[in-house]
């Protein structure tokens, strides 16, 4: 007779019929002392950041022994005191080419590379305590000559901010497909324009925050942090701290907006975790809304020199784009600040049928803060150029703007199709949603008026703007070039004995909605009441392995994951239940709760009742059958690299020649996210989205002077957008639902803010068409706007 072959539990390896000692017993023996000190519950302390004043310096020398003297102060440290706590990180992905950047540490090492950089820390029983402390450091500096721009890192002779690495060039890139100078020489009409995007910051309502608590008994690090990717953080945190993956533990609740802000590394957050692990005691951190403004990262700042030919037939025939930006010191981590630039080259016109495409993009280091990926990463730079030229081009051929967007965006039933930058789209709805436009805000008729109201001498534009969103990214985004970012979403169900249901998901909540709309997944599949399904996100050790919430990806890859897991669950009840009434499962549904019958509706038992058998009355139950009322399903993209959102925005202003103000009169968009999960949360979505947009449009400004001094770091002085100043906000649809996915859902988070200040840029223009001015550098202040009039 042969040998029974072994199961997983008799192999050598199992743990299964073997003594073990229970875990920790070993330091448990260690002491008793020590054991003690180990699990008294310590007390929470604070740390504050001592920051760079300077844009770029040597930090010659550090006193803290006054600091230390104070009351409350439990440890003054500088980066010496770090040392052998972490590993060094480097911002650069190897799927971009050429990228590189200079090691990043907690706290600066000899030199501060921007104002705000992170030089010393203050652990102190109060955060008053910390503060009054930091106050008394003394930094011997020796300044440095500033590179505040681009241009100026860029120049011929510059210094290298990084020795290391020769230059300050920190990423190009070039695209050159088709004729495009055989293009621009047999063109009706070229048109040019160098379009400034000013550098802006996310103003997030909650600010940064950490409190990292290390466990040295189980060398077990907590982490409760504001971040919208929790299994990141985890990763990270292990790898840098050489802790292992499993003694890691991130949770991030409710988080109070992030916009792209909190999916980065930041210096301050991981020299606080150092801290909790020097000192044995949890350390917290909150960035007060000052130190906000410097070491947040910032966004697009870019300069784009454009041209575009075209046909007198309205024919796009090329683009061409040089584009330069600054992203400070260093490239972010893990995701780069390549990636902003990088959009911009791979969006830019893609939305239109020209196959001759140029684009040159330079990033730049600079003694600025890091810039970094920020909601609608690199859209509305690539829309706004886009857009931009389209209605210089318009009126350089005497076509109006919205026939010319007619005759050459994409056809709805030319797809799939790939674009000259290489990206490819498999189902958009370019012509629909500008009909769909064309219709809502009734162009034609606002034409009309806008000429009537000119000859009475009030000037209002109409700006139109068409898009791509990318959302729903697979693994070619991050996780190919070598980041720590999963491309997938987990979804744990639990049927409650009670009849209620547990749902557990890695997308996180920053208060979009992701929870909502998971419910309401869950809620239709399983037949249960919305309130009756409780969702938990943000915690690694309760949730499935997953990406988080960036990219406009809750809907389209965790709501994926949650009706997979929906159905698998489904599936398993109606068996448990089928045998509990002798009954077929296809002959039985799910409805309010209740196991019914599929055809006539007719309850025959509760799904509380399901629960108490599967769990509590096995007995009960025929040979053969397992409860299962649990079940996980994960989805990650496969069919193509990104999904697309596409869409059209519109703008109706008034614009105020004496003055240079603007007053918004009315905002439409039309947008196809695929399916529609939850009308409200969507619309909702979009309309903060234009808001956002409209803010870098027409107010935010990082203003800095030519040492690298940010000149606006308050609210006071920083400009946001209110609500007062913010015109009614239409949104309709068009669906086209994602192929590869049962849900069809596409992102909506982004695509507001994508397009928003090409429609309110091109509006502006459109006032000032009869002055024969322009404006292309954003924001499109009073002052900017009076300048192009010549009035200034």
């Amino acid at each position: 007779m042969s040998e029974r072959p072994l199961s997983f539990l008799d192999r050598p390896n199992s743990y299964i019929g073997r003594s073990v000692p229970r875990p920790n017993a070993r330091r448990l023996l260690q002491g008793r002392g020590t054991y003690v000190d180990d699990i008294r519950l310590p007390r929470l302390l604070h740390a504050v950041f001592l920051r760079s004043p300077y844009a770029h310096a040597r930090i010659a020398g550090i006193d803290t022994a006054a600091a230390s003297r104070l009351p409350g102060v439990v440890r003054v440290v500088t980066a010496a005191d770090l040392a052998g706590l972490y590993t060094p990180w480097v911002g650069t992905l190897s799927h971009l080419k050429g990228l590189k950047s200079a090691p990043q540490h907690p706290l600066a090492q000899g030199r501060a590379c921007w104002q705000g950089e992170p030089v010393a820390a203050v652990v102190a029983e109060s955060r008053a305590q910390a503060e009054d402390a930091a106050a008394q450091i003394a930094v011997e500096w020796q300044e440095l000559a500033p590179l505040a721009s681009a241009e100026a890192a860029l120049a011929s002779g510059a210094p290298a901010i990084h020795a290391a690495l020769g230059d300050n060039l920190a990423f190009a890139r070039a695209v050159d497909t088709g004729a495009v100078d055989d293009a621009f020489a047999r063109a009706d009409a070229v048109v040019a324009e160098t379009f400034t995007f000013a550098r802006h910051t996310g103003v997030c309502l909650e600010p940064r925050s950490i409190l990292a608590e290390f466990d040295r008994s189980e060398r077990r690090l907590t982490l409760h942090c504001s971040s919208q990717v929790p299994h990141m953080m985890k990763e990270i945190a292990a790898r840098h701290f050489a802790l292992a993956e499993t003694d890691v533990r991130v949770i991030c609740r409710d988080v109070g907006g992030s916009y792209g802000i909190k999916i980065h590394v930041y210096p301050d957050e991981m020299a606080t975790i150092a801290l909790a692990l020097l000192l044995g005691r949890p350390v917290k951190f909150v960035a007060d809304r000052l130190e906000s403004f410097v070491s947040d990262i910032h966004a697009r700042e870019h300069r784009v020199a454009a041209r575009m030919a075209v046909s007198k037939s309205g024919e796009i025939l090329a683009i061409d784009i040089d584009d330069l930006t600054g992203i400070g010191p260093y490239s972010t981590y893990p995701r780069t600040s390549a990636i902003e630039g990088n959009q911009v080259v791979n969006l830019t016109g893609s939305w239109y049928r020209c196959a001759n495409y140029r684009a040159r993009l330079r990033v730049a280091f600079q003694t600025k803060p890091p810039m970094s990926q920020y909601r609608a990463v690199g859209h509305p730079i690539a829309c706004a150029v886009t857009e931009g030229l389209v209605d210089l081009a318009a009126r350089a051929i005497a076509m109006d703007p919205a026939e010319l967007r007619r005759r050459n965006l994409i056809a709805d039933d030319a797809y799939p199709c790939t674009s000259p930058a290489g990206l490819i789209f498999e189902k958009l709805s370019h012509q629909r949603a500008l009909a769909r436009m064309l219709e809502l805000m009734d162009y034609a008729g606002l034409r009309r008026e806008q000429a009537a109201l000119r000859a009475r001498g009030i000037h209002r534009g109409i700006g139109l703007a068409s898009f791509v969103e990318i959302t729903n990214p697979g693994p070619a985004f991050y996780g190919v070039g070598g980041a720590p970012i999963s491309a997938q979403d987990g979804c744990t169900l639990r049927l409650e004995p009670g009849g209620a249901v547990t749902c557990a998901i890695s997308i996180t909540e920053q208060g979009q909605g992701t929870e909502t709309m998971v419910a309401q997944i869950v809620a239709s599949v399983l037949g249960v009441a919305l309130e009756r399904v409780r969702v938990v996100t943000g915690d690694t050790e309760r949730t499935p392995y997953g990406g988080g919430t960036w990219a406009s990806r809750g809907a389209g890859i965790g709501g994926e994951a949650a009706l997979q897991a929906a159905k698998a669950l489904r599936a398993n009840i109606l068996d448990l239940a089928g045998a509990m009434l002798q009954a077929a499962p296809a002959d039985l549904d799910i409805a309010q709760g209740w196991i019914v019958d599929a055809v006539s509706g007719a309850r025959r038992i509760g799904l509380d009742e399901v629960g108490r058998a599967g769990y509590f009355r096995g007995d009960t139950l025929p040979p053969g059958i397992q409860p299962e009322l649990v079940a996980t399903r994960h989805h990650q993209p496969r069919d193509y690299p990104f999904a697309f959102t596409n869409g059209v925005q519109a703008s109706w202003l008034e614009l105020d020649i004496e003055t240079g103000f603007v007053r918004l009169l009315k905002h439409w968009v039309v947008e196809d996210c695929g399916r529609v999960v939850s009308p409200l949360l969507v619309d909702e979505q979009i309309r903060g989205g234009v808001v956002q947009g409209l803010g870098g449009a027409l107010f935010e400004e990082c203003l800095y002077d030519g040492e690298g001094q940010l000149l606006n770091g308050t609210l006071a002085d920083y400009l946001v957008p209110m609500a007062g100043e913010m015109p009614d906000i239409e949104v309709a649809h068009v669906m086209t639902p994602l192929a590869g996915t049962e849900l069809g859902a596409k992102g909506a988070g982004e695509a507001g803010t994508a397009g928003a200040p090409a429609a309110v840029m091109n509006a502006i223009n459109d006032a000032l068409a009869p002055f024969g001015a322009t404006v292309a550098e954003q924001p499109f202040t009073p002052a900017r706007i009076l300048r192009a009039l010549g009035r200034t």
